[in-house]
């Protein structure tokens, strides 16, 4: 049964007061990862710690005033207390080839649990796809896997991956193989009627949703991936996955360590943590804003206060005047949205 009942997003403070510490940095990537091999954040200081303000480029305001509210919750209010202090978190291994596997792997150290694996990249095939999971397994025999292919593909290529894919390895789950509610609902369907039980997940058609409790109202999924900043913060996380009533896993919205503490406070919080959390993409970064990585060590991440950003690394990648001003307009219009319901008219550009 799906409970209605969805916490509203936080009030924001004045503009003011959040663009006074505001700093953008660029962490560079060691492997291109969603089309980007430098990510931009921006980190904001508030009375309760630094927090995390990073939408993607393309989204617009509406969309970002959601990571906004995150930004709020984290640095103006802080988190609910955990129930958990060790949080069980998965390796990722980017759309590399197959022979680089083993060294993406070797990043996250030993004792690690799971993997998710990305899937559907463009410009690939689905003989890439299936080089990856094949060389995952093998590098890790015993370890969970699950793949992601943010939407990337059609209902007959999902259905056809998904069916080859069971030829290899048992997956967890798909994380949204096919684009929209629909879409999946259908393709669970057609993988019932194939005699394939792989688990779906829905990741875009929760976060990119009005109504983030559509996927569990219309039965099409199993699992719903859960991240702090496209919900709005940890409590509104904590009651889309409460009302949803579905297994839930907390993945990073490739995070810097300050973004990554919200996420493992989500999991923290949690009354059930069934599978391990995506929250090891800090070992994608060649740098960080902190002096020690949140990477995961020995498959997971303990639970401690948000780190404080290093004076040095935040001097060394901090982006030009023209980027820390497109950050600014970009904040300036997502408090706008958040602090009074509206959809400002930016004139953005992408950098």
């Amino acid at each position: 049964m799906v409970d209605s009942a969805v916490p509203e997003l936080p009030a924001p403070p004045p503009l003011e007061e959040l663009l006074a510490q505001a700093v953008v940095v660029g962490l560079p990537m060691n492997t291109r990862f969603r089309g980007t091999t430098l990510r931009q954040v921006m980190l904001l200081r508030g009375p309760h710690g630094w927090a995390e303000f990073s939408p993607f480029p393309e989204y617009d305001a509406v969309e970002s005033s959601r990571w906004l509210a995150a930004a709020v919750e984290a640095g103006w209010q802080g988190w609910p207390a955990p129930v958990r202090d060790w949080i069980p978190v998965n390796a990722t291994v980017p759309a590399v080839p197959a022979r680089d596997v083993p060294a993406v792997l070797a990043r996250y150290g030993q004792g690690v649990g799971a993997v998710k694996i990305k899937v559907a990249e463009s410009g690939q095939q689905l003989s890439n796809d299936l080089d990856r999971v094949s060389a995952v397994r093998d590098a890790l025999p015993e370890a969970g896997l699950r793949i992601d292919a943010n939407a990337g593909w059609d209902h007959d290529t999902a259905l056809e991956a998904l069916s080859r894919i069971a030829e290899i390895t048992e997956l967890e789950y798909a994380e949204q193989p096919v684009p929209g509610i629909d879409g999946l609902a259908r393709l669970r369907e057609a993988l019932a009627a194939r005699g394939i039980d792989t688990l779906l997940a829905a990741d875009e058609a929760i976060r990119k949703e009005t109504d983030p409790l559509a996927v569990a109202r219309a039965g099409a999924a199993e699992v719903a991936v859960v991240k702090v900043q496209p919900l709005g913060g940890v409590r509104r996380a904590l009651g889309i996955v409460k009302a949803a009533g579905l297994d839930a896993v907390v993945s990073s919205a490739l995070d810097s360590s300050v973004g990554l503490a919200g996420g493992v406070a989500l999991a923290a919080a949690l009354p059930e943590l069934s599978f391990a959390c995506g929250l090891g993409t800090a070992a994608l970064f060649a740098e960080d804003v902190v002096v020690e990585p949140w990477i995961p060590r020995g498959g997971g991440i303990a639970v401690q206060p948000a780190p404080e950003p290093d004076a040095d690394a935040l001097e060394r990648l901090r982006l030009p005047e023209e980027t820390q001003r497109w950050w600014r307009e970009r904040l300036t219009a997502s408090h706008a949205v958040l602090a009074g319901g509206h959809r400002p008219e930016t004139g953005l550009v992408r950098l």
